[in-house]
């Protein structure tokens, strides 16, 4: 009996156009509901989390403004850490070595 309802409802030219519709719909709504479960990581965390992770660099903190980048490390007092911190943030955020500041942490004691 529902297949014939079926059938009166949604002739068969219409049937797998509306399947992929529906399907269509699923789909998109997937992504929004994971979304709203997971934290969103801004871009200060990433590169914060990435510099952490790089050899010489120690402890660190980012703040990405609209004109520069801030970064304040436990190894910025080695050139060459400078260097890859510098390297690092601009072809992250694509600002020049004029526009990045290394600043060497505070000592915690």
């Amino acid at each position: 009996m529902e297949t014939k309802t079926l059938k009166r409802l949604l002739p068969d030219k219409f049937r797998i156009p509306a399947l992929v519709l529906v399907l269509g719909l699923a789909l998109m709504l997937l992504p929004g509901l994971g979304s709203e479960t997971k934290e969103s990581v801004g871009p200060e965390e990433k590169l914060q989390a990435l510099l952490c992770e790089t050899s010489g660099v120690g402890e660190a903190r980012v703040l990405i403004s609209e004109t520069g980048v801030v970064v304040i490390c436990a190894g910025a007092e080695d050139p060459r850490v400078r260097l890859d911190i510098l390297r690092a943030v601009g072809s992250y955020t694509g600002f020049g070595s004029d526009k990045i500041t290394v600043l060497k942490m505070a000592d915690q004691s």
